[in-house]
């Protein structure tokens, strides 16, 4: 009778010994689901099972589109021209740069988040005042300063002055000092129109051209102001601020580019990314262009390397996707500029500028972002929309 009790006893000792085992055995198996269940190679091994035709290295356009999805959601990468093999020059394809890169294409688009919005180009704003005297029947304007004003020149800065007219007579004009190598200029300068019935005052339209001094070629405009006088009160003097406008004298827009910058500080090099442009300035009589893409690495106002894109012919749209890799140690960063000019290819005569892009750490508001976002994001390419400017 006891050996019988001895025996049950054994028994449930057992059952029970199994029951733990089992339920240990449970808790490990629901454990590993849950570690799977957040376990991203599991995730990535069933992906690629349950989508075969995921690819598995970034192709350039689909990098590109990535890091364009990023701030622009709905638009689809233009396709890349296939079959371009790399040219004497020494191109390297688009391809190479993606494979180079580890970080995936981060878009910067200022103004819209639309990609096929338009691009705000800002091109700084200027402070003056008016007011006339009904005594001396003297109009005086007085232009005091400019403020963000873009980089005109190769070292990354303009020498700004200003033309007052008194539209729509263009015949006579005043014009400030020139202010040199400044992107915030004060002029306080006073001009008398002197002799100026306030009948006739008000007929006039005051227009204020900011332009950047160029010694040796043509002047460029910077961007202009105008102002009925028929809408100021002009018995005490007022002062405004004023954004300065694309110049209506031809020089207005000019079309964008989208550009890429990857800073690489191990090997020292800056890579460009020419992607494509859009709305380019028809330059031939036939209302379209043949565009092409120069690149200057300048070092201290000196002309250090250049390269080019292929041209594309009869094309106000055009895809580059082309890459340029330069040398750029990092103690020369802050003296370097990268000029980037779109060309119409003329083969009877000399090509036309189409448009400018300079970029370097004291360019315009615009350039001077993407240039510190570039490095702000080493080994990433950095994208962004840039106004073509004069």
């Amino acid at each position: 009778m006891y050996l019988n009790r001895e025996e049950d006893n054994s028994k449930g000792s057992v059952s029970l010994s199994v029951f733990l085992v089992s339920l240990a055995v449970t808790v490990c198996a629901v454990w590993l689901v849950a570690l799977c269940g957040v376990c991203g190679w599991c995730q990535r091994k069933m992906g690629k099972r349950n989508k075969p035709g995921v690819e598995t290295a970034d192709t350039p356009d689909s990098a590109r589109g990535r890091g364009e999805k990023k701030a622009i959601k709905g638009n689809k990468p233009a396709n890349s021209p296939k079959g371009q093999p790399p040219d004497a020059d020494g191109h390297s394809s688009v391809t190479d740069l993606a494979n180079s890169l580890t970080g995936d294409m981060v878009m910067l688009s200022p103004g819209s988040e639309d990609d096929e919005g338009p691009v705000s180009e800002k091109l700084g704003r200027i402070q003056f005042s008016i007011g006339y005297s009904f005594q001396n029947t003297t109009l005086t304007v007085k232009v005091l300063r400019g403020q963000e004003l873009p980089a005109k020149d190769f070292s990354g800065t303009s020498d700004p002055f200003v033309k007052i007219y008194l539209l729509p007579d263009k015949k006579h004009k005043l014009e400030t000092k020139v202010k040199r190598k400044n992107l915030n200029p004060h002029w306080n300068e006073t001009f008398l129109f002197e002799g100026f019935p306030y009948e006739k005052v008000r007929e006039r339209t005051l227009y204020l051209q900011v332009l950047d001094y160029d010694r040796f070629s043509r002047n460029d405009p910077i961007g202009e102001v105008s102002i009925p006088l028929n809408k100021v009160e002009l018995g005490q003097i007022k002062t405004f601020w004023k954004e300065l406008k694309p110049c209506s004298d031809g020089s207005g827009r000019r079309g964008d580019l989208l550009l890429s910058l990857c800073y690489n500080p191990t090997a020292n090099t800056i890579t460009v990314n020419i992607i494509k442009a859009r709305n380019l300035k028809a330059m031939d009589i036939g209302g379209t262009s043949d565009p092409y893409v120069k690149v200057w690495l300048m070092h201290k106002d000196k002309r250090v390397e250049k390269k080019k894109t292929v041209t594309m012919k009869r094309c106000l749209n055009p895809i580059f996707n082309e890459s340029f890799p330069f040398d750029v140690p990092a103690h020369v960063l802050r003296e370097t500029t990268i000029i980037i000019t779109v060309m119409d290819k003329d083969r009877l005569s000399r090509n036309d500028v189409i448009g400018k892009i300079y970029l370097s750490w004291k360019s315009g508001p615009a350039e001077v972002k993407h240039w510190k976002d570039m490095l702000a994001r080493p080994r990433t390419n950095v994208a962004q929309w840039h106004a073509l400017k004069a």
